[in-house]
């Protein structure tokens, strides 16, 4: 018979075609191949991400005041869920949170600015009178003449500029004019307020935009990150008042002097604000402090000064940090440190005062996806969300 007949019970053969395998394939060890199919996978990454950080760079004039809203509503819907809770309604919790946070950064803003400018001429002149004094001991110790040391000043502010233009023009491409910077806080403002006044419903709406199967896994990492980043900005408020009471009680114990006012409240108030970006904030404004310390009181007290203000910042990154911060957002201090440095070479100081709590929040997002928890929790409310 040229065609058997095939029982009922027996099923066809899948017959698979053999492609044809190069010869070159074949010579190559696995692991080139595993190499090879990784590193396509790895470019295909970095060019999605390439595209998203230029389009953000694009968008910059909107997505930062987003950011910054986002973190503003990170520290004040507690505080609203709080006042809710105790029976407040939910219009006048959100005004009495926005306009509270208002009031205070203003306060503290006016407070360093008017005992500046208390204090602006004394200081002015007894700067004048330092510079002078440094000149001449400069020239009688080690036979330096003014015109020489304002030519090696030249070049010091020179490299100073060049190596910190990138720091600056981050926060400068965010308001170039005083119309963008009117903008930007408007935009913070608006985006705050609904936020705290209808959260969970624009969250609701971003979930809907993904596909329906993926909306579990994005909600639940959603909220794990947002966990992560209301943990992240009450840590960084206590890491900031340790900042600020550390360098400020140097300066009170110092004596620093300030237009007949002690210089603690501007110095803490200016270390508090500067320390919300991490490991370098509270060494660039604990400066203040240093050079006031040279001006009024001399070079052993400035000394003395810095020595406050890097051991603060030692206890920041030694201590603080790895046990308070890292603990709370899972993130190494290594990885701190890194990702200040890369944040504030790629978008300035507005890189680098984001670049943590982005870094803290993407890590839970993406392990809390990879763990698989979304498959078996589901938020209340969910149900609804995905099938709309």
């Amino acid at each position: 018979m040229l065609f058997r007949s095939r029982r009922p019970d027996e099923s066809p053969a899948l017959i698979t075609p053999q492609l044809p395998v190069d010869a070159g394939e074949r010579s190559l060890p696995d692991g080139m191949k595993i190499a090879g199919a990784w590193s396509w996978r790895i470019l295909a990454i970095v060019g999605v991400l390439v595209v998203f950080g230029l389009l953000i760079i694009q968008l910059r004039d909107i997505v930062i005041p987003l950011m910054i809203a986002v973190l503003v509503a990170a520290l004040l819907v507690p505080i609203v869920q709080f006042l809710v809770r105790h029976r407040w309604p939910k219009a006048l919790a959100v005004a009495v949170a926005l306009l509270g946070a208002i009031v205070v950064i203003t306060g503290l803003i006016y407070l360093i600015v008017w005992q500046i400018r208390q204090g602006y001429g004394d200081i002015q002149e007894r700067s004048i009178t330092a510079y002078e004094d440094f000149q001449e001991w400069l020239d009688t110790s080690f036979g330096i003449n003014s015109d020489e040391f304002n030519g090696y000043l030249d070049d010091a502010i020179a490299a100073i500029q060049a190596d910190s233009s990138s720091l600056w023009s981050g926060a400068l491409t965010v308001g170039t004019t005083a119309g963008h910077f009117l903008v930007g806080v408007l935009l913070v403002l608006f985006a705050t307020l609904f936020i705290l006044i209808d959260g969970k419903g624009i969250w609701n709406w971003v979930v809907r935009l993904f596909p329906r199967k993926a909306r579990a896994a994005v909600d639940g990492s959603g909220h794990a990150g947002w966990l992560t980043l209301t943990t992240f900005v009450k840590v960084q408020i206590f890491v900031a008042f340790v900042d600020a009471v550390g360098i400020g009680l140097g300066a009170f114990i110092l004596g620093l002097p300030f237009g007949g006012f002690p210089l603690v409240i501007p110095i803490t108030i200016a270390v508090f604000l500067g320390s919300f970006i991490p490991v370098v904030g509270a060494v660039v404004t604990g400066t203040i402090a240093i050079f006031v310390a040279l001006v009024y009181l001399g070079p052993i007290q400035a000394l003395v000064m810095l020595g406050i203000v890097l051991l603060v910042q030692q206890i920041e990154g030694h201590v603080l940090q790895p046990l308070v911060m890292g603990a709370a957002v899972k993130v190494h201090p290594l990885a701190v440190v890194f990702a200040v440095a890369a944040g504030s070479g790629v978008a300035g100081i507005i890189g680098a005062l984001f670049a943590v709590p982005l870094v803290a929040t993407l890590n839970v997002m993406v392990t809390y996806i990879a763990s698989g928890k979304w498959r078996t929790t589901t938020r209340p409310g969910l149900k609804e969300a995905i099938k709309q």
